[in-house]
This record gives structure tokens, C-alpha cells and sequence, in this order.
């Protein structure tokens, strides 16, 4: 059984850092992309950025590009989100995922098989 578990949220002054990482346990895959989903009070859950297993290319939605930096590290069976340069509007739950079937493009993410709790990340002005 898969299961993820994420860390590192919390609150933060605009302009400041955090480092989201997500925990997986059962998880043997490695032909898929995992990554990070956040959604935010009224707001449709949004890919924020996806790396693909086998390869490692890192896709991003366009609004966090050049703030915010994913990884991973295979042999933990972790990967983490680097979030630089907070701003308000990246206050939101965020989720980490894993088996996604899809990585790129404009949804970043897709058709992903499993998800963690989310951990709240909260940018104050």
C-alpha cells in the first residue's frame, strides 16, 4: 500500500523560503512522475510541478517558474519542493503525489494515483 506523507508547510512572510517534502512508503514504481498539487480556499486544485521519475525532468506551472524548485531522491523515496520567494497568492493546502500517468504540459500533472494529506502553506504580505 502506497502511502505519502508530506512536511514542511507553514507560515511565512512574503519574500520568505520553504521546503515542502513528501515521504512515500509501498512505493516501487519508476516509470511515472510524481509531484506537487496545491489548492487554495475557492480555487481548483492546481498542479504546481512535476518531475518525471526515470529522467528527471521538472515541469512547472507558470506562475512559480524560477521561484520554486523540485527534486527527488530516489533511494529515500522523497521528493521535495524548494519554494523561494513566497508571495500571498501561494498561500494554499498543498499535496505531494505520486503515480501520475502524465507530466508537462499546461496541467503540469495528471491522472495521479495517489496523494498525501497536504501540509498548509500560509504567505503573509
Amino acid at each position: 500500500q502506497v502511502q505519502l506523507v508530506e512536511s514542511g508547510g507553514g507560515s511565512v512572510q512574503a519574500g520568505g523560503s520553504l521546503r515542502l517534502s513528501c515521504a512515500a512508503s509501498g512505493y516501487t514504481y519508476s516509470s511515472y512522475c510524481m509531484g506537487w498539487f496545491r489548492q487554495a480556499p475557492g480555487k481548483e486544485r492546481e498542479g504546481v510541478a512535476g518531475i518525471a521519475t526515470r529522467g528527471g525532468n521538472t515541469y512547472y506551472t507558470d506562475s512559480v517558474k524560477g521561484r520554486f524548485t523540485i527534486s527527488q531522491d530516489n533511494a529515500k523515496n522523497m521528493w521535495y519542493l524548494q519554494m523561494n520567494s513566497l508571495k500571498p497568492e501561494d498561500t494554499a493546502m498543498y499535496y505531494c503525489a505520486a503515480v501520475c500517468r502524465y507530466c508537462g504540459g499546461e496541467q503540469v500533472l495528471r491522472l495521479c494515483d495517489y496523494w498525501g494529506q497536504g501540509t498548509q502553506v500560509t504567505v503573509s504580505s
